[in-house]
């Protein structure tokens, strides 16, 4: 695949972003990933961060949800800095994030692995979300006392969801979501992210299927080696050459 050209474009203005990533610079060990990252998400939108393998998409999340040293740079959530704040804390404040991968607790019933998403939450809530879960994801309610591990692996992602919204989050984070699920699975997931999106949730996306990302994201970046390569609205970064050529095979 020919790399993006990397081009210098302004950032969105930060404003009243509900997340601002500012200058993010992150390593493992003597390896860095990631080089001066900036983005913003404001409030009720969805934003897609697409790119190749070892662009550094998951990196950036897991700096932004406080499981990934950060060497420079900043993250704010709402103009506050949470640079420095323990992953828990980045939880409490409505970071929630649904993993690459899935990662449910196999052995534990698909009911008690949505509760483990309500653990900074008031007991009292906790019925309310999961009836919402169930609402969404009505397979769930029928298999809730079903161990999580003989689940398929489109409904081990709706698990994975769930736990996140039982969170009730600010800001969503959301790590390949389509990653080894069937096509129409994949259709049905993009589906409830679209509605989550539709019913004001904040909601950050890192999807290597670049045209079912663009296509539902109301701004996009472009990940290359660690850096932001391209940005805009997703339908235009959609029709934009390079990025057409490079992830759409087109």
């Amino acid at each position: 695949m020919r790399a993006l050209a990397i081009i210098e474009s302004k950032p969105q203005a930060a404003g009243d972003a509900l997340l601002t990533v500012d200058g993010l610079t992150s390593a493992y060990s003597r390896i860095q990933v990631l080089h001066g990252v900036s983005i913003q998400v404001p409030p009720g939108e969805l934003v897609a961060l697409v790119g190749a393998n070892g662009a550094g998409k998951t990196t950036l999340l897991r700096c932004i949800s406080g499981v990934q040293p950060i060497s420079a740079g900043s993250v704010l959530m709402q103009g506050k800095p949470i640079t420095g704040a323990s992953a828990d804390a980045r939880v409490r404040a409505g970071v929630c994030q649904v993993p690459e991968g899935r990662h449910v607790f196999a052995p534990m019933t698909i009911e008690d692995n949505l509760r483990m998403g309500a653990h900074t939450r008031p007991a009292a809530e906790i019925a309310d979300g999961l009836e919402e879960v169930f609402t969404l994801f009505p397979v769930l309610r029928e298999r809730r006392h079903q161990p999580a591990g003989v689940l398929s692996g489109g409904q081990q992602q709706m698990v994975a969801l769930g736990r996140a919204l039982m969170g009730k989050p600010r800001l969503l984070l959301l790590d390949e979501p389509s990653m080894g699920l069937a096509p129409l699975i994949v259709a049905d997931i993009f589906r409830i992210i679209r509605m989550l999106r539709d019913t004001g949730m904040t909601i950050l996306l890192v999807e290597q299927n670049a045209r079912a990302a663009l296509s539902i994201a109301d701004h996009a970046y472009v990940m290359e080696s660690g850096r932001i390569a391209l940005q805009g609205r997703g339908r235009d970064l959609l029709k934009n050459d390079e990025v057409r050529r490079a992830y759409l095979g087109m």
